[in-house]
């Protein structure tokens, strides 16, 4: 998928909680063009909606493309995320949560995320806040997890790859309390444990593999945090738009935090060919750099050494199992077939488990 501010699904995409009930598409578009015909005029003078389309990707709010008219040309169109109706906007719904890390990453040395245009808090949950802004062209692609036939080539995913690690380094440079993100409590990782052991407890038992004895393995080897970064939750290149090679943008902030900048580092090392990621076609590796070679890279753009990735990679791990677990369990009560990548899952969860003991030693 290119040119919008869409993400790759992926099985991880469930971490955002996103029980979203979508309602009848022409109406949600027709009153969301009416409440941006009244709203616009105010961003920029003369300002007109034209046509709203829905878009695709991301399972916790809804994402339109919309045409402005009266403005300049590099202006239109824009995009628009709106928190589903009916459900309160919180957690991962919480488009003007979202909003504020985005703005506070305006401005910077580099383009971290897409520009944040305006937004409007509704009245929810029957008016749901929505946030606007613009359109920054690029593909969006976790290469792993296409299909081979759809990847970019190895040189191109190589250098996204490595190009992702530098972006990642520089996020995690911006001090929170700088960008007026001072008052966002730090999520310590024991708390991190605990928000996917929860997630398991839900699980039926086949999905869950020794899930206690695991946590409690992460829990008894936890390392010595390190300052506390903007987290985005989910960052691998399928959360971001590439220009050719160049990164133009990092999407999705549905489930940012401050915390521990290791969460963040090791969920991207466990996207390359070496991972071996469960839900990866079979077939030719991507083209990857190995887990290593993104380590360094991330290391040299931020000039300190990271110590103790073992145990995060560990977590990456059991997040992974829960989060799929979760996607899994939705799947079947809705009655939805599970294909692709998700499939390939099925049988793999209490497996990451066991490799999550296995790394910690316990």
């Amino acid at each position: 998928m290119a040119d919008h501010q869409a993400g790759t699904a992926h099985p991880a995409d469930v971490a955002r909680q996103a029980d979203v009930a979508h309602p009848a598409e022409s109406a949600l578009t027709a009153d969301l063009a009416r409440r941006l015909a009244d709203r616009l005029p105010r961003w920029r003078g003369g300002a007109r909606v034209g046509e709203v389309r829905p878009l695709t990707g991301g399972t916790s709010s809804l994402t339109f493309l919309v045409d402005v008219a009266g403005v300049p040309a590099a202006e239109s169109p824009i995009v628009v995320k709106l928190a589903p109706p009916g459900l309160a906007p919180v957690r991962n719904r919480d488009v003007l949560r979202q909003a504020r890390v985005q703005a506070a990453l305006q401005g910077g040395r580099r383009q971290l995320a897409p520009d944040v245009l305006f937004s409007d808090p509704g009245a929810p949950p029957g008016i749901p806040p929505y946030m606007a802004m613009n359109l920054v062209p690029g593909e969006c692609v976790e290469p792993v997890l296409r299909s081979v036939a759809d990847r970019p080539t190895p040189e191109l995913v190589r250098t996204r790859f490595l190009g992702a690690a530098g972006v990642l380094a520089d996020l995690h440079d911006v001090t929170p309390a700088a960008v007026g993100l001072a008052d966002e409590p730090v999520v310590d990782l024991a708390a991190e444990i605990g928000r996917w052991r929860r997630a398991f407890e839900t699980l039926p038992d086949g999905m869950r593999g020794d899930y206690e004895r695991a946590a409690g393995a992460l829990v008894s080897t936890i390392p010595v945090a390190l300052p506390a970064v903007i987290n985005h939750g989910d960052y691998r290149l399928g959360n971001t738009l590439c220009d050719g090679a160049r990164l133009a943008a990092v999407i999705d902030w549905e489930i940012w935090t401050v915390g521990d900048p290791r969460v963040d580092l090791a969920w991207l090392t466990f996207f390359t060919d070496d991972a071996g990621h469960p839900a990866a076609e079979p077939g030719p590796p991507a083209g990857t750099p190995t887990p290593d070679e993104v380590i360094r890279a991330y290391e040299r753009r931020r000039g300190v050494p990271i110590a103790d990735l073992d145990w995060f990679h560990a977590l990456t791990r059991y997040k992974e199992a829960a989060a799929t677990g979760l996607l899994l369990k939705r799947a079947a009560k809705s009655g939805r077939e599970v294909n692709g990548t998700l499939a390939r899952m099925v049988t793999a969860l209490p497996g990451l488990v066991q490799e999550t003991l296995k790394i910690v030693g316990d």
